[in-house]
């Protein structure tokens, strides 16, 4: 397992942008596909996109043009950037790692709350 830190969060305005980060130590990071998820209040986590080992990009429809994710291997590091933010964004955001030998997500952060206001 990686250890993973999430950074980024904060309150912004409906129709404005954030840009999480996720720092990963404790692993070979470039082996691991790298995902961001999300927890609204009362609701359950959901998946918002996944960067793979291999280099592959996948999004949740909620954040298709909206939501870009990258990934620096040299710094360890996943990113989300998020434009043209809406209230129902507002959550705790999540990075989880999912190693190439299983597949399945089995680090994650503690999170990093994000607040859109109307």
């Amino acid at each position: 397992q990686v250890q993973l830190v999430e950074s980024g969060g904060g309150l912004v305005q409906a129709g404005g942008s954030l840009r999480l980060s996720c720092a990963a130590s404790g692993g070979t990071f470039s082996s691991y596909s790298m995902g961001w998820f999300r927890q609204a209040p009362g609701k359950e986590r959901e998946f918002v996109a996944v960067f793979t080992w291999s280099g592959g990009t996948g999004y949740a429809e909620s954040a298709k043009g909206r939501f870009t994710i990258s990934r620096d291997n040299a710094k360890s590091t996943v990113y989300l950037q998020m434009n043209s933010l809406k209230p129902e964004d507002t959550a705790v955001y999540y990075c989880a790692a999912a190693p190439r030998a299983s597949g399945k997500y089995d680090s994650w952060g503690q999170g990093t709350q994000v607040t859109v206001s109307s």
